[in-house]
């Protein structure tokens, strides 16, 4: 993989409970709505929500990232990234807080998405 080695921490707090926060991430179909305007191909769309081995892949543009699940805790999921980004994204989350770990090799400016994708989180759990 081409790109530069990168790493950003970012932890936001958001008027939602830990069991909102968790089904905006882990929900297939609040995955779609809050991720847009990237779009989203699950390969099997009979499950509702992520399990762990489960890949999707997000794009936007001609810019694809695959996305596998590699850890599902109850306040935490962790995704192994590949395409766009090698590495990693990490989310933990509780009571009005949401935190997301990106970690890995790419030419895309990962903290610059990762800021984008926590401010529609958190537009995404304000609306609900």
């Amino acid at each position: 993989m081409f790109g530069t080695y990168q790493q950003s921490d970012l932890r936001i707090e958001i008027a939602a409970s830990a069991e909102q926060i968790g089904n905006s991430l882990l929900e297939r179909s609040q995955l779609k709505q809050w991720l847009w305007p990237q779009r989203i191909k699950f390969p099997d769309s009979s499950q509702l929500l992520l399990s762990a081995g489960q890949s999707f892949e997000t794009g936007l543009g001609p810019v694809t990232t695959t996305h596998r699940v590699d850890l599902l805790a109850p306040a935490g999921v962790r995704f192994l990234l590949s395409g766009s980004i090698d590495g990693y994204h990490e989310w933990q989350w509780g009571e009005g807080w949401v935190q997301s770990r990106l970690e890995g090799i790419s030419l895309l400016p990962l903290n610059l998405g990762q800021t984008a994708n926590l401010f529609r989180l958190k537009q995404h759990l304000q609306d609900l």
